[in-house]
């Protein structure tokens, strides 16, 4: 890879998605078993269900009208398994409200890309699945910024407007228009589409793969 290109992985994910916590865990156990490869990640919005009001709605009510009880009890019986594995000790049980979350992707925003955004993707995750907080609340947003040593003041007085909602809103339909119809989808290259919490070693093999090709740090059209 020449040392002036940087391998860019776009990570399509919401923060009430399980397997977006999942697939955050395989993508930072991947840049452990590729480590020539010095990606720059960039967190992009999504929202798995647009229909959730600003306040959210009940949990189990959600997931009944979604699911159904006996297919959601299956499905988050794999995903705590699943998370086991991966070192994330989900408390579905914790869980009272699914959030809206728009205001949680206007803080990751405004998060300096690296690792200012990765410590506040990581605490959303953790606010949400393994404390059971809502993630719709301003305070429990500052809790993530502040993990993420933004400017806690600044990011309160900003959630406080609209700024940015419509700019999340472009980015989920720029999403959409690449097809992404399932989250976490990782864009490696903003050319390479990955769909799913993939393996470790699946995405770690893709990140040397694609940093090697000849055409890798051409500008796309």
């Amino acid at each position: 890879m020449r040392e002036m290109d940087v391998l860019t992985i776009d990570v399509v994910s919401d923060v009430m998605c399980p397997w977006c916590y999942i697939g955050k865990r395989r993508l930072d156990r991947a840049q452990v078993l590729a480590p020539d490869v010095e990606p720059v990640i960039r967190w992009r919005p999504f929202r798995l269900d647009a229909t959730i009001p600003p306040e959210g709605m009940d949990r189990q009510e959600y997931l009944d009208n979604k699911f159904g009880r006996d297919r959601a009890t299956e499905m988050y019986q794999q995903i705590q398994e699943t998370g086991e594995v991966e070192g994330i000790m989900f408390a579905f049980d914790r869980i009272t409200k699914s959030p809206n979350t728009i205001n949680a992707h206007r803080v990751i925003r405004w998060a300096e890309v690296g690792e200012q955004q990765d410590k506040v993707v990581e605490r959303l995750f953790e606010l949400y699945f393994t404390e059971g907080e809502d993630i719709g609340e301003t305070s429990v947003l500052l809790d993530a910024a502040r993990e993420g040593q933004m400017d806690v003041n600044l990011v309160e007085e900003v959630l406080a407007t609209d700024r940015d909602i419509d700019e999340v809103e472009k980015e989920i339909a720029m999403a959409h228009d690449l097809g992404v119809q399932g989250v976490p989808t990782f864009v490696i290259d903003q050319q390479h589409l990955l769909v799913g919490a993939q393996r470790a070693e699946i995405l770690a093999d893709a990140l040397v793969q694609i940093s090697q090709e000849p055409n890798f740090g051409e500008e796309q059209e």
